[in-house]
């Protein structure tokens, strides 16, 4: 499983996870930053990624369009990399159980 982080998340947020999903990107390392979150979900679609976010704009999309590309939604406003990076950590086997389902579409942590 692969995530990939919202520009709401750090970039260096990657380099502490990869170990535990592989191959996973942020939107800066694919220069899709101040894109269209239509154009981020396409190309999530497109490329097997989870979405990580904190942008409710994703949500919305995710209820009226499901899945593919799923969703996981931190809701934890502003807090420190640091926090995201554990929460990510910690989450690992409900968001591996989540990209397994074959129903849902969101993930709220």
């Amino acid at each position: 499983m692969k995530l990939l982080l919202d520009e709401n998340l750090s970039d260096r947020i990657i380099q502490r996870i990869i170990d535990l999903y592989p191959d996973s990107e942020h939107v800066k390392t694919l220069m899709l930053t101040n894109t269209e979150d239509a154009v981020i979900w396409e190309y999530a679609k497109a490329n097997n990624f989870v979405i990580v976010s904190k942008d409710f704009d994703f949500y919305q999309r995710s209820l009226l369009y499901g899945h593919p590309p799923k969703f996981v939604y931190l809701r934890v406003g502003n807090s420190p990399t640091s926090r995201i990076v554990q929460i990510l950590r910690d989450g690992f086997d409900l968001i591996t159980q989540f990209d397994n389902s074959e129903t849902e579409s969101i993930l709220v942590l």
